[in-house]
């Protein structure tokens, strides 16, 4: 028998951030859908970690609106995450998610790990139009090491975004994606997720 053989190689992790718009403008069809597409991929992702042998998918979330909050105080893998449906309220401060993303991307905060780690994904959902000074924010992320090597994904939802903003937040037009359904939401994200494995 291999000596090796009863040996578990720990694995690296993978942090996919969702930056999640629940402002006014999200009412309807725009915030049942980002809802549904959510929970409906967290399986897959899950089933993606279960899978690799040298990645674990952790999950962060942070909701954005007046302000903005992380639904869990830290990430958490696939298969323990649990989606809390978000309710549109208020404005859409996207400056402000953007600082509090900065403050999360660093190995003293969400980036903590003993195995090592892949490059984060981070998916920023949104309809609008920042109501706040969201260059600032965006500027900042731009110093961040960990926001630079991220595979970055802007999914538009409908026809309202102003993909000029959301090409400033990935940096390039290319990353910019617009939906009008769960399965064309739900196809991005697990594409951005494979993706983010493969090129680990």
């Amino acid at each position: 028998m291999n000596l090796l053989d009863n040996i578990e190689v720990p694995r690296r992790e993978m942090v996919l951030f969702f930056i999640a718009d629940k402002s006014g403008s999200m009412a309807g069809t725009k915030i049942q859908s980002l809802n549904q597409a959510v929970k409906e991929v967290i399986p897959m992702l899950d089933e993606i970690s279960q899978n690799n042998a040298d990645a674990q998918i952790k999950i962060a979330a942070l909701e954005f609106s007046s302000g903005c909050k992380w639904m869990y105080d830290e990430p958490k893998t696939a298969s323990e995450f649990i989606w809390r449906d978000l309710t549109e309220e208020g404005l859409t401060d996207l400056g402000a998610a953007c600082e509090e993303l900065n403050r999360k991307l660093s190995r003293k905060a969400f980036m903590q790990t003993t195995t090592g780690a892949f490059a984060p994904v981070v998916i920023l959902l949104t309809d609008g139009e920042p109501t706040d000074d969201y260059k600032k924010g965006i500027e900042k992320l731009r110093e961040n090491k960990w926001f630079l090597s991220a595979i970055k994904i802007a999914i538009a939802i409908g026809n309202d975004s102003k993909k000029e903003v959301l090409k400033e937040f990935t940096g390039s037009v290319e990353s910019v994606v617009e939906v009008h359904n769960v399965e064309a939401l739900k196809k991005i994200i697990r594409l951005a997720s494979v993706t983010a494995l493969l090129s680990g």
